[in-house]
């Protein structure tokens, strides 16, 4: 049997999550000798191989039909479903946005701004069509295991990694729920 797959994406967030597991710097060696590193920041794969994968990673909360899209497609081509990050787990930052109205967020975005000149206006996009609110990744789809912290610690994600890469499952309690 070969390496176990490993693929992420990001949905609604900064890509922090991301960052923080780049953080793991030269350990992402181990990593990719226990594991197959597919779409990832450090590929040129934009996606979870259509075959599956054994791990998918997903940081961000779900805000827009894209971002619905990427985490079905994850979901159905992963054995374990990995979130990321307080967005993920919780909604996060973007999910501050769920105290208002969609009109009300997306005036202030786009019409109230200081930086908005005097011709600021509702962009006229599809992608604008978006859910009433923010929800975290387990309110769209099953998720198998949750790594809170905003962003997780990169000693949490090496964990996280090197124990699903040898086919465990890690448990996050303890020391292993610190962050930045």
């Amino acid at each position: 049997m070969g390496k176990p797959k490993i693929a992420s994406d990001w949905l609604a967030g900064c890509a922090g999550c991301h960052m923080s597991l780049l953080d793991i710097d030269e350990r992402i060696i181990k990593i990719a000798e226990l594991a197959d590193l597919r779409a990832m920041p450090i590929t040129d794969l934009k996606e979870p191989d259509e075959d599956g994968v054994a791990v998918g990673i997903l940081e961000g909360g779900v805000n827009n039909s894209a971002n619905e899209e990427v985490a079905h497609r994850m979901r159905s081509r992963c054995t374990l479903l990995v979130a990321l990050g307080d967005c993920a787990v919780f909604g996060g930052v973007p999910a501050m946005r769920n105290m208002f109205t969609l009109q009300e967020v997306l005036r202030r975005a786009y019409v109230e701004t200081e930086s908005t000149d005097s011709e600021g206006k509702i962009p006229d996009d599809p992608e604008l069509a978006v859910p009433q609110k923010v929800r975290a990744l387990h309110e769209v789809v099953p998720v198998d295991i949750f790594v809170p912290g905003c962003p997780p610690d990169p000693d949490v994600i090496y964990y996280v990694l090197s124990e699903l890469a040898q086919g465990r499952k890690p448990e996050i309690i303890g020391d292993k729920l610190h962050w930045h």
